[in-house]
């Protein structure tokens, strides 16, 4: 053994979301020994459009690197390892010495619909080939959308444009332009891979009218995507990568087929592990790639809320009625009982639905509705849309969910949580780390540094902090689900 290798004792575990950029120190036994945060900043040019700065994306990671190494006391060469969890989907041109061309389109943007609209025709075999449907939520429509806008089509033909999704544009500018991969569970969520083949699927990018040779090479999630030098005279090995989603199931350790997660973030994802082989579902329901391991695949199923978390943010920064994300759990406890119904639907609504020109709209408004009031239904609207897509989880695979394993800051909120099981009827368990996004590419860096020999292992790691039951009678949670279900229908109608 080197003498540096004896100093290597930590990972570094990046997440990089829709709101802020964190970094977290991890001790081998996954103890957390300090955490750094950075908000970054969404821009809506016009109705439907949310875009990011790209350069904000890195240099915020930068920042949260150097602040937890500084808060731990801890040195770079401490570091066996350094993980990414990013938000999928956001779109990043770049050229090779990694300036961004443009702005990066968020996940979340609306802006390329009329390109996914003038696609209609090739809705199915689209699906058939990518597990997705055809939506501007995806990467594809929004790469095409800023050839098109930049006016970048002529140079991404000549080879001086790259494509990423956030993991890649970060990948290339850690290493310096050495590294230039995707995670091929990111690749699967562009609508231009094949997830049967794991491979570019030129009949997709003919389609979209995209040059293959802006597409990173793909690489499976544990692998050594490369090495970063920025930190350290000791390059650390950037050693496995996740989008968040992805991450937050592996960091709940759903190895097995039948396991599923929430993640309450900005939107709410419910991804169950389905095991070795595709299986295609109906109901707005997604099938994905949920990580690659020695050349192996793990599929997944998604259901997609897009407005979870942010219709907290929305109460705090747009209407400025609460101050803090946490105080919305005092003014829920404090409301009176009403039939007040929030639907968030402020970028349309996610499965199972996938209805884009749905707006945002509030039912049940009385003189007597006050602050408490509406926190307490755009709060419960969460729990709403995550039922939503529960249920249609249970239909397609006609499997009853004993327990919804759970995470994301939201989950930090108890009334949101013990509100989420009364609605579920099953037992909601939290996990001890809210953020199990990081936790998810820490356990994975532990595998590819060969630091656990298996996933039985991490499994045996994980700790759980809280357990939520259903008190609800079955009765009044009906009757709950009903007047949201038409609640939903009225907003629906409103284009």
């Amino acid at each position: 053994m080197k003498p540096q290798d004896k100093m290597k004792k930590y990972i570094l575990a990046l997440d990089q979301g829709t709101t802020s950029s964190r970094a977290i120190v991890f001790d081998c036994k996954g103890n957390i020994l300090s955490v750094a945060q950075k908000e970054v900043h969404c821009f809506y040019p016009f109705d439907g459009a949310v875009e990011q700065d790209a350069e904000e994306l890195y240099t915020s990671i930068l920042s949260v690197i150097t602040s937890c190494l500084e808060k731990g006391k801890i040195t770079p060469n401490e570091i066996l390892a350094m993980g990414i969890a990013n938000q999928r989907e956001t779109t990043i041109l770049f050229d090779r010495k990694g300036k961004p061309l443009c702005p990066a389109i968020v996940w979340q943007s609306k802006q390329s619909s009329k390109i996914c609209e003038s696609l209609k025709e090739w809705e199915s075999f689209i699906q058939e080939r990518t597990g997705l449907i055809l939506n501007p939520y995806f990467s594809a429509s929004k790469i095409r959308y800023l050839l098109d806008q930049y006016d970048l089509m002529e140079k991404a033909e000549k080879g001086e444009v790259l494509f990423g999704t956030v993991e890649t544009y970060l990948l290339y500018r850690l290493t310096e332009g050495k590294s230039y991969f995707t995670e091929i569970g990111n690749a699967s969520r562009t609508l231009l891979l094949n997830i049967k083949t794991k491979t570019w699927d030129d009949d997709l990018l003919h389609l979209f009218h995209i040059p293959r040779k802006i597409l990173p090479e793909i690489k499976d999630s544990s692998s050594i995507f490369g090495y970063t030098s920025l930190f350290s005279n000791v390059p650390i090995p950037i050693a496995g990568i996740l989008g968040d989603q992805q991450s937050s199931l592996f960091g709940q350790t759903c190895f097995e087929e039948g396991e599923l997660k929430n993640t309450y973030g900005t939107g709410c994802f419910l991804l169950m592990n389905i095991g070795k082989k595709p299986k295609w579902y109906s109901q707005g329901l997604l099938t994905t790639i949920a990580w690659g391991m020695h050349g192996e695949i793990t599929y997944a199923l998604e259901g997609s809320v897009l407005i979870g978390g942010a219709a907290i943010q929305w109460l705090r920064d747009e209407l400025k009625i609460i101050k803090t994300a946490e105080e919305s759990e005092t003014c829920a406890r404090n409301a009176k009982e009403e039939e007040l119904y929030v639907v968030p639907a402020f970028v349309g609504l996610g499965t199972p639905y996938w209805d884009n020109r749905c707006k945002g709209a509030v039912f049940g408004l009385r003189r007597s509705t006050n602050k408490d009031a509406f926190v307490k239904a755009t709060l419960e609207s969460i729990a709403y849309e995550s039922l939503d897509v529960l249920k249609v989880i249970e239909k397609e695979t006609q499997k009853k969910i004993p327990c919804l394993q759970v995470d994301g800051g939201a989950s930090n909120n108890a009334y949101l949580m013990q509100f989420q099981s009364d609605l579920l009827g099953c037992e909601v368990k939290k996990s001890e780390i809210a953020e199990t996004t990081a936790l998810g590419v820490f356990y994975l860096c532990l595998l590819t540094m060969g630091k656990v020999k298996n996933l039985d292992e991490i499994k045996k790691m994980h700790r759980y902090k809280a357990l939520f039951s259903p008190r609800m009678d079955e009765k009044t949670r009906e009757e709950k689900y009903k007047k949201w279900q038409l609640a939903v229908s009225c907003a629906r109608q409103f284009n």
